[in-house]
Order: structure tokens, then sequence, then C-alpha cells
């Protein structure tokens, strides 16, 4: 599992100024984690450019940029926490990387938790696609009372007629 080792994530200042060479072309992502933390900073930067630069040429027309660019607009920035990365290493062809974005939109605090798939083509890494990760169902911890059960409030009663 490729961790962020050198990919400083947990402090946006300093995760703009490691990005900021890829953003300007300066420099190349390495890994699938640092092309992903790139266009994160550019969403909070609001460079659509690389973002559409950076996204799979075999999908990238599919990109509604005018959403990209007013979703990257109207959103204050909050931080980037990486998950989980599996392969896209500096040999990797491919690789994934899970991470949740944490951004407000008037006010309202919200994340968007993605695993997002990357290949890299001719030395270059390129975002594939992503998929939302869903958030986990409620499960109950005790048992089920049933209909004909005593009621748990202590009544007595079956809890059909009591609390059911």
């Amino acid at each position: 599992m490729l961790r962020a080792v050198n990919v400083p994530t947990q402090d946006p200042q300093a995760l703009e100024a490691y990005c900021l060479p890829f953003i300007r072309g300066e420099q190349k992502p390495a890994t699938a984690l640092e092309l992903m933390a790139s266009r994160y900073v550019a969403y909070t930067t609001g460079d659509i450019d690389y973002l559409v630069t950076t996204h799979d040429p075999a999908t990238r027309s599919g990109i509604d940029r005018g959403a990209t660019e007013e979703w990257s607009q109207r959103a204050r920035w909050l931080g980037l926490n990486v998950v989980k990365t599996d392969a896209g290493g500096a040999s990797d062809s491919a690789g994934e990387v899970e991470f949740i974005a944490h951004y407000a939109i008037e006010g309202v605090e919200q994340t968007h938790h993605e695993q997002a798939r990357f290949r890299r083509i001719d030395g270059t890494w390129f975002f594939v696609d992503g998929e939302l990760v869903a958030k986990k169902p409620i499960q109950r911890t005790s048992p089920k009372i049933g209909r004909n059960d005593p009621c748990s409030c202590g009544s007595g009663k079956k809890f059909k007629k009591c609390c059911g």
C-alpha cells in the first residue's frame, strides 16, 4: 500500500506548495497519489485546465467543464484525507486512491468520499474515473424485539400492546 509518505495531505498550505510544480507543469506526478493530491489542489485553486489535462484522454470529452468550474469556485475547500491506496507507485501502470475531500458550500460542511482509479500512459499518470463510497448502513447491535416479546420499557406487557 502506497501511503502519503511525501505528500503532506494534513497541511493545506504545504499540500498546495507541494503540488504547485505539478500544476504549473514543472514536474510530473510520479505516483497516482501525487496526481490525486494535485488534482485536489487544482480544485481548490480553480485550475480547471489542469483537471482536464490530467483526465484520461479516452474519456476526457465527457467532462462537464462548466459544472467542474462551478463546484471548484462555489466550494470552500477544507482539507483532504487519504484513506488508502492500492498500487499506483512509480513503477505501476495503474492504481487506486480512496480519499475524502472536505469542503463547505454556503456554510454547510460536506464531504466527497471517492475511490479513484488512475492509469499511467507513456510515463504520465491520468485520472480514469471514480466511484463514490457510500456510507455504511447503521446496523442493529441489540437483538430485535418481537411483537410478542415483553416490552423493553419494563411494564410487563407485550411489546405490541405497550411501546410497539
